[in-house]
């Protein structure tokens, strides 16, 4: 018998049993998806380490998965129960998935936590595209139609309001958010910055077929800025203030109702501006298909909140991950008059401007290292050179 155990690897946060791929009697091969495990940061799929018949299941649906603990066991020698697919024994037998026939190439099997959402929100679920293994449909195919970022059946524009039960992302979301206020004192501090010569830099980046975003310069920037208060880059220890060896700059990245998760941009300090736009570009991809693995939101030392994508002028982020000092909050980029001098004279002028603030961890960092940090980071952003 081979044992299926739940991956050592965890990113500091509980993960849960969200959905099994397959029931017991199902045959199996090597590297198949068992089981989806979830965190408040990232769905994983456990595989099959060896093909046979999936012969018991010891952790069910919801259920705590500690690193290491066995999730269920394989007979390498085993016969699958000569049943349609669909109908095979499982411990959920209201969730049985019929037999159909296949729609758009995809897999027709339902997980149960797939199956559970589309009848809760009176989902078809031909139509929703799959994004799992040859196009199985998974719950976060579900979650982003519910969302809105994936077509959606006609029958759910029909629905007035409905109750959204908490998953476990969620839960530990608010749980980590509790956390965090509780035990680190918060401070924030308000900066505005002139986006002129970002936004001349990025249209002549275009014009050479190199397209970045506004969030890939925040990111250099902020990476630069890290020598004028390297403690911006550290935590708190109980013993020490520990500045990280390299600069790993998390950018926030929302999932609509699912909340958000923070890929990171590793060791940012070393990066080119187009560097840091390419990586930015596939975390942010793989984020909103639900294929970032541990290591893509792991072992940030500094965290970017651009929330004025979403339309918001000014926010005071929570550092909401252990291990570091704080955190950066980025408004909407709004056209502005402002008062410049020229010539000697004071003068109204229209500019593209945005607020800044940085959340600080008061027992790491303090107002003058606060300060000067931004003022360092918006000097960045306003003397950024001509392409």
């Amino acid at each position: 018998m081979i044992e299926v155990r739940v991956p050592d690897e965890q990113e500091g946060t509980k993960a849960v049993v969200r959905a099994w791929l397959k029931a017991v009697g199902d045959q199996v091969a090597e590297n198949d998806p068992l089981v989806e495990l979830e965190t408040d940061k990232v769905t994983q799929e456990v595989p099959a380490p060896a093909a046979g018949v999936l012969a018991e299941i010891l952790l069910d649906t919801d259920a705590e998965a500690v690193p290491g603990a066995l999730l269920a066991v394989i007979d390498p020698e085993g016969v699958a129960d000569a049943k349609p697919i669909g109908q095979v024994e499982s411990r959920h037998p209201e969730l049985r998935v019929p037999a159909a026939s296949p729609v758009d190439g995809n897999e027709t099997r339902l997980s149960p936590s797939v199956r559970r959402a589309c009848l809760q929100h009176n989902i078809d679920p031909s139509r929703i595209r799959g994004t799992g293994r040859n196009g199985r449909l998974t719950r976060e195919d579900v979650d982003r139609a519910l969302a809105g970022d994936a077509p959606a059946p006609q029958q759910a524009a029909t629905i007035s309001s409905h109750d959204i039960p908490h998953d476990r992302m969620r839960l530990t979301i608010a749980e980590n958010m509790v956390r965090a206020v509780s035990e680190a004192p918060h401070v924030t501090a308000l900066f505005e910055a002139d986006f002129s010569a970002v936004a001349a830099n990025k249209a002549a980046q275009a014009k050479k077929g190199v397209k970045l975003s506004y969030t890939a310069y925040i990111v250099k920037a902020a990476a630069e800025a890290m020598a004028i208060a390297p403690a911006i880059n550290g935590r708190w220890e109980k013993d020490r203030i520990a500045i990280s060896p390299t600069i790993d700059i998390g950018v926030g990245t929302a999932l609509g109702e699912k909340g958000l998760v923070v890929p990171v941009v590793k060791d940012a300090g070393s990066l080119s501006l187009e560097e840091i736009g390419s990586k930015l570009d596939d975390l942010t991809r793989r984020a909103r298909e639900g294929k970032l693995d541990r290591g893509d939101v792991s072992g940030g030392s500094f965290t970017i909140s651009n929330h004025g994508v979403s339309g918001s002028l000014l926010a005071a982020p929570i550092i909401l991950h252990q291990g570091q000092a704080a955190i950066l909050g980025v408004g909407k980029l709004q056209k502005r008059v402002v008062v410049r001098e020229m010539d000697g004279e004071d003068a109204m002028v229209i500019l593209p401007m945005a607020y800044v603030t940085l959340t600080i961890d008061h027992r790491v960092v303090d107002g003058h290292q606060t300060n000067a940090w931004l003022t360092h980071f918006v000097d960045i952003l306003e003397s950024w050179p001509a392409a």
